[in-house]
């Protein structure tokens, strides 16, 4: 016989030994295919059922929001995101403040109780290596530039992070917040944890800049309930929201306006749909929800409350008429939720020999002298002075100088601003959408009328908002004016900023709307991009 093997024949399979990698590879597989089998064996029937409907419902509501509505979401998050990297860190008003705030409840689990004191070490090693308290409110001092301030920083940042103690009590303006964005911007703080500093803070400015796309998806979403004609101008009034610069400015920060901005956009996004399709148990709860979840994001949520309380009030009277037990589960379900935790917070302080709010209570004097100068004052601080009342503003046309000119352009912490021409320029295009947005008023005065009740609750919600920045301002009024005059404080109102210019787009007539939206939306961009611009060349110029 011959020693040689028989040839093997073309196109069989070539074995697999015992102990190859490939061998090792499909047996890895079987066993992971053999305890997922055992996994859904083992679950019980509700397990199973359980997890199916959560998956059906997430699918659902995704299929359900519009493609045109995601797109304003991503675009602010983009934007956002931008806006958090050609700012500077900790040059966006009382950033310091809120990183503290987190700090101090993701490492040692408890809330600030001081707005006087020095940060922790470690962040204040962080603001001395960026030379912070230089440049701050210099506009003639930039921020790094050179490579050997970059060895300084990383010098002062490693000896702070020795040192560093866990938290700090105190956390300056922040101190007498609610904890509620805090607590989920300590998320990605601990994800970040092995990091510096400015690497917390940058994943912390991306989380923020989520919520600018949620923001402007139900800007979006508010319009197509408000607004249920033409589609268009839904488009364009979510793209206007989500390329406003300050809404970029403040979201790519670690701020909790971020999340008070869309909070307050998914209450008018509610109401519109409320008011549409009237007022269901679904609707009580979102709305209590949000409610609750706005009180526990910035104090400055109080100031919408009488304006939802009456929403939820006219709503409930709409119900009435056909079930008036349905309407009373439905205002006690709403409002019980809504302000739960502003009595239980209340409560405890009160249990444990607290001011009845905390560090707000403190620092709350809404009845500072005469009632009458107070409201004078509020009115003053956003509109022109009526006649024989008292000069609170002499010299100052607090509308278009303190709001408009704010709004176009103040950054920094206050410090950046265009030049004066550009605010002067700014004024045209202000007023040509404010006259297509009235001649869409005017055309559509009888659907108005039938929407009187609708817009007095929109109108109710803006009021409450300046007044309680009215009366907040007043409380160092004489000593400092104006103190709470800040553009920002009015971004809660976006969803009726996107109203007027959808309006001004429907307002240029059905053959030159979309034209007309079109141009507004570059004009927005513009703005946004020029911004940028600007907050670079005054930080790196």
């Amino acid at each position: 016989m011959s020693d040689q093997k028989a040839p093997e024949k073309a196109g069989a399979p070539e074995k697999t030994k015992v102990g190859s990698r490939a061998f090792v590879r499909r047996e890895r597989a079987a066993v992971r295919r053999r305890t997922a089998r055992r996994t859904r064996q083992t679950a019980g029937p509700q397990s199973r059922g359980a997890t199916a409907l959560l998956e059906l419902s997430l699918v659902r509501a995704l299929r359900r929001i519009p493609r045109a509505a995601l797109v304003c979401a991503l675009v602010a998050c983009l934007n956002a995101i931008c806006w958090s990297i050609v700012t500077p860190a900790f040059e966006v008003p009382d950033e310091p403040a809120h990183f503290a705030y987190v700090k101090q409840l993701a490492e040692t689990g408890t809330l600030p109780w001081s707005k006087t004191g020095d940060f922790s070490s470690e962040e204040l090693g962080t603001l001395i290596g960026l030379d912070y308290y230089k440049v701050r409110q210099q506009p003639q001092d930039r921020s790094l530039a050179a490579h050997v301030q970059q060895l300084v920083l990383d010098r002062e940042m490693q000896l702070s992070a020795r040192e560093s103690e866990k938290g700090s009590a105190a956390a300056g303006a922040a101190t007498g917040e609610p904890p509620l964005y805090y607590a989920l911007e300590a998320i990605p703080y601990t994800l970040a944890r092995g990091g510096t500093v400015l690497t917390r803070l940058q994943l912390m400015r991306i989380f923020s800049a989520l919520l600018a796309g949620v923001t402007a998806m139900f800007a979006f979403l508010f319009l197509r309930e408000a607004l249920p004609r033409e589609p268009w101008a839904w488009t364009v009034g979510g793209l206007a929201v989500a390329l406003v610069p300050l809404l970029g400015f403040m979201s790519g920060a670690v701020n909790p306006d971020a999340m008070l901005f869309a909070v307050s956009t998914v209450v008018f996004y509610w109401f519109a749909r409320a008011f549409r399709r009237g007022m269901t148990l679904r609707g009580a709860v979102a709305i209590g929800a949000l409610t609750a979840i706005g009180l526990l994001t910035k104090l400055n949520f109080v100031g919408l409350v009488p304006g939802i309380v009456l929403g939820v009030l006219v709503l409930g009277a709409r119900v009435a008429r056909t079930s008036r037990r349905s309407a009373l589960g439905m205002l006690a379900l709403a409002l019980g939720i809504g302000l739960s935790p502003a009595l239980v917070y209340g409560a405890i302080n009160v249990l444990s020999n607290h001011p009845l709010f905390g560090v707000a209570s403190v620092t709350a004097n809404l009845m500072k002298g005469s009632i009458l100068a107070e409201l004078d004052y509020v009115w003053q601080l956003f509109l022109p002075r009526l006649p024989g009342t008292a000069h609170d503003f002499p010299g100052l046309f607090t509308t278009r100088q303190l709001w408009f000119d704010g709004y176009v352009g103040l950054f920094g912490w206050l410090d950046t601003t265009f030049p004066a021409w550009v605010y002067d320029v700014a004024l045209i295009p202000a007023g040509a959408i404010a006259l297509l947005c009235g001649r869409a008023l005017v055309a559509g005065r009888a659907a108005l009328r039938s929407r009187a009740v609708e817009l007095a609750v929109y109108a109710t919600i803006g009021i409450g908002l300046l007044v309680l920045v009215g009366v907040t301002s007043y409380q160092n009024f004489p000593t400092v004016d104006a103190e709470t005059a800040q553009a920002r404080y009015l971004l809660p109102l976006l969803a009726l900023l996107g109203a007027v210019v959808a309006l001004a787009a429907r307002g240029a007539g059905r053959r030159w709307g979309p034209a007309a939206g079109t141009l507004i939306v570059v004009l927005f961009l513009a703005h946004d991009i020029f911004s940028q611009m600007l907050v670079a060349a005054r930080f790196y110029g």
